[in-house]
Order: C-alpha cells, then sequence, then structure tokens
C-alpha cells in the first residue's frame, strides 16, 4: 500500500470513489454527502493545496482523504462534551475518507488514519481529529476501532450537525 498526495490525473477516480461512498452512507439513511459533496471543485482545490492524498494498492488508487495541519475553524466550539486537547497543543484534521468497496474492511481506514498520526507528529502536533455525521455507524465503529474519543458535537458552516472525535498521538 502506498500513500501519496493526489494529483489532478486522478479527479475521475477520485469522483467515483466518493460516489461509491454516497451510496454506502445513503444505504445506512443518512443525509451525509447526499448533495454532491464533495465536488470536483472541493476535490480539485483540496489537490492543489496539497491536503488531499491517495492511497494505492499495485498502482490502483483505492483510497483518500484530506489532512489539515493548520485547524479547522468549525472544531472551534464542541457543545455537549470538549476536545481531549487544548488548540494550543496542535491537532491534524482528518476530513473526505472514503475507501473503494471491493477494499473496505481491509485495514484502508486504518492505514489512513496510522498515516496521518504520522504526519501529524512531522508537524509538532499531539492529536487527530475527525467529524462524521451521527448515523454513520460505520465511520463511527472505525473511528472507536482505531483509538478515537467521541468528545461532542460540532456544526458544519452550513450548520449540519456532526460528532467530533479525537484521537492523541
Amino acid at each position: 500500500m502506498t500513500i501519496q498526495k493526489s494529483t489532478m490525473q486522478q479527479l475521475d477516480t477520485l469522483m467515483n470513489l466518493f460516489a461509491e461512498a454516497r451510496t454506502t452512507i445513503a444505504a445506512l439513511g443518512i443525509d451525509q454527502w447526499q448533495d454532491g459533496y464533495p465536488s470536483a471543485e472541493v476535490i480539485k482545490e483540496d489537490i492543489a493545496s496539497e491536503q488531499s492524498y491517495a492511497v494505492t494498492i499495485d498502482g490502483e488508487l483505492i483510497g483518500t482523504f484530506v489532512l489539515l495541519f493548520h485547524g479547522e475553524p468549525t472544531y472551534d466550539t464542541v457543545y455537549d462534551g470538549k476536545w481531549l486537547t487544548d488548540d494550543s497543543a496542535g491537532y491534524t484534521a482528518v476530513h473526505r475518507v472514503a475507501v473503494s468497496v471491493k477494499k473496505r474492511g481491509s485495514g484502508v481506514s486504518g492505514a489512513i488514519l496510522d498515516f496521518a498520526a504520522a504526519r501529524a507528529k512531522e508537524h509538532g502536533h499531539v492529536s487527530l481529529r475527525i467529524d462524521t455525521h451521527e448515523g454513520n455507524v460505520v465511520m463511527r465503529r472505525m473511528l472507536t476501532k482505531n483509538g478515537f474519543v467521541h468528545c461532542g458535537t460540532i456544526y458544519l458552516q452550513s450548520g449540519a450537525k456532526r460528532v467530533a472525535y479525537e484521537k492523541i498521538l
């Protein structure tokens, strides 16, 4: 398994991964990502800003995610709980995780989070933070399995409610 920064040449495959993820999420009966998010424009911005990563096995792109090393404004306030660490300690935010249907359950998500933790440490950060829809039980189970702790609720810029998780590194 190889993890590298995504390229514009991978855009179509990345969009296919997000389409698969939308289908899976819709099957759970939740509205996360059902409005076409993330759009090709969002993914292009992620690639151009070098925040998007591609996971490949034998040259096949099977996963993607985004790392933010400079904070996440929607994480400034947590409701019904609190973060495990103080913001001044530094954290890396993980966003837009998608893994190919044919590779789910094979450890790809764990490898993504391990990679994210290593990059966070390189930046001097003490934790990883991530959020998901409260109904996304698959993602929530994966986060708990990988040592993340439920910390409360955050609200996206759109006003959508999300459950927030953090893992101390």
